[in-house]
């Protein structure tokens, strides 16, 4: 049992410096902020909520949600991305759940969805607050129970994956006019990250110049 205690602490300890090389090298920089994001992003790996990543366009939000992913003990399993901003609203439930065969004019053949491929990984919902209203319910009662229903599907399949979502619009605003639901902002934010722009960390420049042009 002490054998096994040992090797188990020096499996942890590799893994624990694979990620801090992993986390070094794909997220550059030294400031605070980023020292501190490192630190949220070990965190969120280590456990089974689902995290919202905050930050503008461009500073990094799916990164962070794949270094959460390969930190994490679903790393062998599949990493599904999918940007809720760039699929049209009466598209983005198929996207999602799948459909089988004949559930609409020209579903010729059963398509397996989003959530289900990402079964054992995790599912990335990039700018969900652009998911439209009638699709947040949806959402929100996935995420409850992990069942979901292929389009044209007469039962339900379950998929066990971890979310992990980002976006750049003002939720908990949006949450407050009406034009995001509160369950669901609730939901998604179990664990919140906020991605600081390059503005507000400009001691990171120089390592940055170094990573993309060495």
């Amino acid at each position: 049992m002490l054998q096994d205690s040992l090797r188990q602490r020096q499996d942890e300890e590799v893994m624990a410096c694979q990620h801090e090389q992993l986390l070094s090298t794909q997220l550059v920089g030294e400031s605070a902020a980023i020292v501190q994001l490192r630190q949220q992003i070990r965190q969120a790996a280590s456990h089974r909520l689902s995290v919202l990543t905050l930050g503008e366009t461009g500073c990094g939000k799916e990164v962070v949600a794949r270094l959460i992913h390969l930190c994490s003990a679903r790393a062998d399993k599949p990493f599904v991305a999918i940007n809720c901003a760039a699929i049209p609203e009466d598209l983005i439930e198929s996207e999602l759940f799948g459909y089988q065969k004949g559930a609409f004019s020209g579903a010729a053949s059963n398509k397996s969805g989003l959530v289900a491929q990402a079964h054992g990984g995790t599912l990335f919902l990039d700018e969900v607050g652009d998911m439209p209203l009638t699709m947040q319910a949806k959402l929100l009662r996935v995420l409850e129970t992990r069942y979901f229903r292929p389009l044209g599907g007469d039962k339900e399949c379950y998929s066990d994956f971890r979310l992990v979502a980002a976006t750049h619009q003002p939720l908990s605003q949006w949450v407050a006019e009406g034009r995001f639901r509160a369950d669901l902002y609730h939901r998604l934010c179990q664990s919140l990250l906020r991605i600081p722009p390059l503005r507000e960390r400009m001691e990171d420049i120089q390592p940055l110049c170094h990573h993309f042009w060495s």
